[in-house]
């Protein structure tokens, strides 16, 4: 049953509802495999034929003043943002496919970069996981299991399968939504963005990436390369939580990440971190400095909620009232709280507004 819903996933049906599709899936089911299908059986020959066709070279298409360039490598593409700085990366299309068939925007020169496998490495040491910003969620899922535990329950609410097939992470961080799923968890485990450019390589905290509304620190010709997460220290306690209207296939009215070390009692370091809040994703400094040094208590707790409204100002849309967003950020941090003190209390953290 588990499966079938995965599989409906990014299927919005707002008549019928989910069972009559449950059902009529379960009919066909039962007139023979998947593996009849003609397109399955043509799958591999297709994918080995599209295969073939890579000779290594980069592959630039012009039609009617819009270009799209295919870089042959990371040095390739950082020479082609180098001579069009202005350039549009596209990688899954999750997002920027939306501006095209919905706003209609011109973007060109558009520069692919799904295809370059030096984007899609993944390494895991004793200091933490570095990953190219071209590894999708799916493909690193697994890791987030092995290495990051308590994203487990949140990993599979980033869209649907069909979207974390396809979306990369590196994209969501790269277009600054201040929305977006994955900065607030990788803010509070304390995450890093390597910029590459024809400049060379630079590396900054992911928090200060954003910067405004719209704005990041990257520069012309400067794209995201790379991501790193240090190894969660052995006091620290971690937790990522999204509100959302639906519990699957939408988007965040706030997302809060949480990162605590308690020692003998006491909260050595806290790291925090809000998307839906402000303007970008944004750390709750004055709620950490709040905790910071005082016992790990309902009290101390209390005393850090109070400081929310010093750190964020939260506007209504259609998706929550400011109002619901300064209260349940407040409540994520008691929330957190009393999963993490042995208290009588176990909330899904799969939670829809």
């Amino acid at each position: 049953a588990h499966d079938v819903e995965v599989a409906l996933q990014g299927n919005l049906c707002r008549c019928t509802g989910y069972q009559p599709i449950i059902d009529a899936a379960l009919a066909v089911s039962k007139q023979g495999a998947a593996g009849n299908d003609i397109l399955v059986k043509k799958r591999q020959t297709i994918l080995d034929q599209l295969n073939a066709l890579d000779d290594g070279a980069r592959v630039e298409v012009s039609r009617d003043g819009e270009t799209s360039i295919l870089p042959s490598s990371v040095a390739d593409l950082v020479d082609v943002l180098g001579n069009s700085p202005d350039a549009t990366i596209v990688a899954g299309s999750t997002d920027v496919g939306l501006w095209i068939t919905k706003f209609m925007r011109n973007i060109p020169p558009a520069v692919f970069i799904a295809h370059l496998e030096e984007l899609k490495k993944i390494e895991i040491t004793a200091a933490g996981v570095t990953f190219g910003a071209g590894v999708t969620y799916t493909e690193f899922e697994d890791v987030v299991a092995a290495e990051f535990p308590h994203m487990a329950e949140f990993w599979p609410r980033i869209g649907g399968w069909q979207i974390r097939n396809m979306g990369t992470i590196g994209g969501n961080i790269a277009n600054g939504s201040p929305i977006g799923d994955t900065p607030p968890a990788l803010i509070a485990l304390g995450a890093a963005v390597t910029l590459g450019s024809k400049s060379g390589r630079r590396t900054v905290p992911l928090e200060d990436f954003f910067i405004a509304y719209g704005k990041q620190d990257r520069q012309p010709g400067d794209f995201v390369e790379a991501i790193h997460i240090p190894r969660p220290g052995s006091d620290d306690i971690n937790a990522v939580y999204k509100l959302s209207k639906r519990r699957d296939e939408d988007i965040s009215s706030v997302c809060g990440a949480f990162c605590i070390a308690v020692a003998d009692g006491t909260v050595s370091r806290a790291r925090i971190a809000y998307g839906g809040m402000a303007a970008t994703p944004k750390r709750a400094a004055q709620v950490e400095a709040a905790l910071v040094g005082k016992p790990w208590t309902e009290e101390t707790v209390v005393e850090a909620m109070a400081q929310f409204e010093k750190d964020f100002t939260p506007l209504t849309d259609w998706r929550a009232s400011a109002e619901y967003r300064a209260i349940s950020a407040r409540n994520l941090l008691r929330r957190f709280y009393l999963e993490h003190t042995g208290e009588p209390v176990r909330l899904t953290r799969s939670t829809a507004a």
